[in-house]
């Protein structure tokens, strides 16, 4: 007679690898130059990866379970989101369904991934829940999603999958963690890249350092690029941006939340103190030339 513990961990140890099971079919490795990746088939004949993991030049293949290899091309790439999308020759491969739910903290987690084709995976825990977040690099992350997982290089681009089988997002290294990058980010900037190649950034042309006022916050020019939007809307060097669109700047950080993807070719009002005193601007967001 088998014992109950005996038999509730069996059939969850079976539940388990059949969330797997029904995941790695969409999941290859990806190989730049010296660098191995994880990706995951979002859509018939394109491929999420990491763009961290991705190298920045030199071609790129990627391998599937069956020990073949395809070459594949960059369709786009992102560094602020770290996502890359991969385009390859190849409809058959069924894409994966992600899901746009945030799990919940303290709940089962398998990132599926590859090494060498073959894939792998680990069991961990959802770690941290939190709201949007703006990455290192200025990216529009939807929520933070953080793993109790070891991760190796070669297992970033994997899917974070959670334990009825949906997937999460994709797992990738932050700095002394394991996150997800969610499903509702991958669909927001993989959507762009597939259209345009490249996420647009806005771009103002100046150096900003953040100085305390008698009244509130601003920001300091410190440079200006002659050939910017600032310098052509008369923005000169000590200038202090106060405010943004009749509100006034809380901080620098602020001002570059601003700087998305839909700001590029938008006319603010911008509000500068110079030599004390107020001036007003109007300023037409350039596109960042290495967005």
């Amino acid at each position: 007679m088998t014992e109950p513990t005996a038999a509730i961990l069996t059939s969850f140890s079976s539940a388990l690898a059949d969330v797997v099971a029904r995941t790695t079919p969409a999941i290859v490795s990806v190989h730049s130059h010296r660098l191995r990746a994880s990706g995951f088939v979002w859509k018939p004949g394109l491929i999420v990866t990491a763009d961290e993991a991705l190298a920045d030049e030199g071609e790129v293949s990627i391998k599937f379970a069956d020990g073949t290899a395809r070459p594949a091309s960059i369709a786009g790439r992102d560094h602020t989101s770290d996502i890359a999308l991969l385009r390859f020759d190849a409809r058959d491969m069924a894409p994966v369904v992600l899901s746009s739910a945030v799990p919940d903290l303290g709940s089962l987690s398998v990132v599926v991934a590859a090494e060498h084709g073959v894939p792998t995976a680990a069991l961990g825990a959802v770690s941290l829940v939190g709201r949007s977040w703006r990455s290192l690099r200025g990216g529009e992350i939807d929520a933070r999603i953080e793993l109790d997982v070891r991760l190796r290089p070669s297992h970033e681009g994997g899917l974070a999958v959670n334990a009825s089988g949906e997937a999460m997002g994709m797992a990738v290294q932050g700095v002394r963690r394991v996150l997800v990058i969610p499903g509702a980010t991958i669909g927001r900037i993989a959507g762009r890249l597939e259209t345009h190649g490249r996420i647009a950034r806005g771009y103002l042309g100046v150096g900003l350092q953040p100085v305390k006022l008698d009244d509130g916050v601003g920001a300091m020019v410190m440079s200006v690029d002659k050939s910017g939007p600032s310098a052509a809307a008369g923005i000169r060097q000590g200038d202090i941006i106060v405010g943004w669109n009749d509100e006034n700047l809380s901080s620098v950080r602020s001002l570059l939340r601003a700087l998305g993807p839909d700001s590029v070719g938008s006319v603010v009002d911008v509000e500068i103190r110079r030599g004390g005193e107020p001036v007003r601007v109007k300023l037409t967001i350039g596109e960042r030339a290495d967005a």
